[in-house]
């Protein structure tokens, strides 16, 4: 059974891949950037799965896209811009001019969708944005009820809490989650929120699925058996020191057969080990979007990504691109930037996916995106809901 979605806030398309791959058809993809939207064009013609039937994306300010036309349709999906509240940025919050949300809760209340999904990052549930936090839940919760003129939002916060108190039915039945991709099989450790909302009147109570891959199995996949070590063909003498402390960990963790219960975590060296190493090859570029990028350096706070590990969050920062969390920290302790296409791998984009633009700009939209894998977990649990209905 096809779904309908619209995609709002599209950057580079991760969010919107993983719908895509559960047959869901967008009927309208709006993102403002140049440079992303040429990024989303040239793969849709390029026919990069699961691209091939999108509209053609529509580039501009998502304050100024219309709804009319799209009433009932399933979905709404997208994720606002996070630097308001991300926990590297300037911390403007409900301040700061590039909070979408307004836009996004605009969108549930014109196109009244079967259900939505909106994600962003973990700084918006820092305690310095609760109240802020909870004002975006009930607007969600009760779109309808919008923001009289000129009114501040904490008014309208103290009216929407008087409103539900009061006894009023939600209009969507909400609910907020804090996850870790590396917990679903992506190589990286980013910390997300997920709103998900479903129209009161389909009955549908949300369970964000279950976490598939865990630390704890990547350890004894490491540690205890050494699979990890024996599938990369790591020999002893080129293998980090065992973290200390870990014997009686290990023996608790093999006795209760965890490895059984989940997947070990996806690091980086899983991710990327079948690529040439591009500074041993400087200029010899073989495969697309993997040249090597130098100038990258180690500094108190930014210190790269180890390569046994699921890779810190990659970032977009606010001019350029940071050093610390884009960058490989090999055993030795020296470091050099991930290339495009190892960042494309680490936020699970398709080797055939190409970006446009150039070397910062490329980063500034993997740093942006949802990871494609973790999308196709909340998508695939949406959908089977949505398709019982």
């Amino acid at each position: 059974m096809k779904l309908e979605s619209i995609e709002l806030f599209a950057g580079a398309g991760g969010l919107a891949m993983g719908f895509s791959s559960q047959n869901v058809d967008h009927r309208a993809v709006v993102e403002w950037n140049t440079h992303a939207c040429a990024t989303l064009r040239n793969n849709k013609l390029r026919s990069v799965a699961p691209m091939s039937h999108w509209p053609d994306v529509t580039e501009g300010d998502v304050r100024q896209f219309m709804y009319s036309g799209h009433q009932g349709l399933d979905l709404v999906t997208g994720g606002p811009p996070c630097q308001p509240f991300s926990m590297g940025g300037k911390h403007g919050g409900f301040l700061d001019e590039r909070d979408m949300f307004p836009q996004a809760i605009r969108a549930v209340r014109e196109v009244r969708p079967r259900a939505f999904v909106f994600e962003n990052v973990r700084g918006l549930m820092r305690a310095a944005f609760d109240n802020y936090f909870n004002y975006i839940l009930l607007q969600l919760e009760y779109p309808s009820l919008q923001p009289k003129a000129k009114e501040e939002w904490l008014e309208h916060l103290l009216r929407l809490e008087k409103h539900k108190a009061n006894g009023a039915k939600s209009e969507y039945r909400v609910k907020a989650q804090l996850v870790n991709a590396a917990n679903f099989g992506v190589p990286q450790k980013r910390m997300r929120v997920f709103f998900v909302g479903f129209r009161e009147d389909l009955g549908l109570d949300w369970v964000f699925p279950a976490e598939t891959h865990s630390h704890d199995a990547l350890l004894l996949s490491q540690w205890g058996n050494g699979e990890y070590w024996e599938r990369h063909r790591v020999a002893a003498k080129h293998r980090p020191a065992k973290p200390e402390g870990l014997e009686r960990k290990l023996a608790a963790l093999a006795d209760a057969d965890f490895a059984a219960m989940a997947l070990p975590w996806e690091t980086v060296r899983d991710a990327i080990s079948d690529l040439p190493d591009p500074e041993k090859h400087p200029g010899r570029e073989q495969v697309q979007a993997h040249r090597f990028q130098p100038g990258a350096r180690s500094y108190a706070g930014h210190t790269g990504s180890p390569l046994d590990e699921p890779a810190k969050a990659l970032k977009a920062g606010d001019h350029g691109v940071p050093g610390g969390e884009n960058m490989l920290r090999r055993h030795d302790g020296s470091v050099r930037y991930f290339t495009v296409r190892e960042s494309a791998r680490i936020q699970t984009f398709p080797d055939s996916f190409i970006f446009e633009g150039s070397w910062s700009e490329t980063m500034r939209q993997l740093g942006n995106a949802v990871p494609v894998k973790l999308a196709a977990v909340v998508a695939n649990r949406v959908c089977e809901q949505l398709r019982q209905t």
